[in-house]
């Protein structure tokens, strides 16, 4: 009976340690990803929360965050590089894959594996990977139908429906994604501004996307705002040189 109750005591006292070190690991991780910009650090310190408790909701989207990042800025000037670069988007897929399944009412699982297929639709070219655009669409439908106001939705959706307009509609019908409009990009771009006013790449492709409809005004007028906006993403400060570039050619 002894044994018994000390069995039931270690267990009360061993579970919330654990649970506790996964939440320190997650806050640890955070501040690598999104604070001081150590995206290696970041998968180090989620991949030992994996180890704790491999079906982690928090911890799996996250890695599919931190995939991503890493993937975005490695080399990728040869075939081997290349190569690389797309197996970090895989593996982006993967756990953001995991996260929908651990959590399916959760947007941001949705997002994470809408980001992780963008990114290799993006790598393989769009047009020779259309599953991949409509499962990115499926999505930002999905995450927003979970959370309707979830920035990052509207603007990977306003992106997708800019990136496909690149192409007419009479190409892109046959296809099955004749559903891309500009009218719609701008929309969702607008939405995710609103949504996140202060975050320089969301204001950033709105004004690309403006310009190209020669709404001159409303990309001048987003592109000036950037200036002033905090630093929130490691690619900011070459995201205002990009913006800057642009107003300049705009203005001239």
């Amino acid at each position: 009976m002894k044994q018994v109750l000390l069995f039931i005591v270690l267990l009360f006292c061993v579970r919330p340690l654990s649970s506790q070190s996964i939440q320190d690991l997650i806050s640890n991780a955070d501040n690598f990803a999104t604070v001081t910009f150590e995206n290696q650090k970041a998968l180090d310190v989620l991949l030992q929360a994996e180890k704790m408790e491999h079906n982690n909701f928090g911890v799996l989207w996250r890695m599919s965050r931190s995939y991503v990042d890493i993937g975005e800025h490695l080399p990728n000037k040869t075939d081997a590089d290349k190569e690389k670069q797309l197996e970090y988007y895989q593996k982006a897929f993967d756990y953001a894959d995991k996260a929908v399944k651990a959590k399916p009412d959760s947007a941001i699982g949705y997002v994470r594996r809408a980001i992780a297929n963008g990114r290799v639709a993006l790598f393989k070219g769009v047009w020779s990977a259309i599953n991949f655009v409509k499962q990115v669409k499926a999505d930002c439908e999905k995450a927003l139908s979970l959370d309707p106001n979830n920035a990052a939705a509207y603007y990977i959706f306003g992106r997708t429906h800019a990136k496909l307009c690149e192409k007419s509609k009479m190409i892109r019908w046959p296809l099955g994604l004749g559903w891309a409009n500009m009218d719609e990009s701008l929309k969702y771009y607008d939405k995710s501004v609103a949504l996140r006013p202060t975050f320089i790449l969301y204001r950033l492709d709105a004004a690309r996307a403006y310009n190209e409809e020669d709404n001159t005004s409303k990309a001048k007028e987003l592109l000036i705002s950037i200036s002033a906006l905090p630093k929130q993403d490691e690619d900011d400060d070459q995201y205002r040189r990009e913006a800057k570039e642009l107003l300049e050619k705009i203005s001239k």
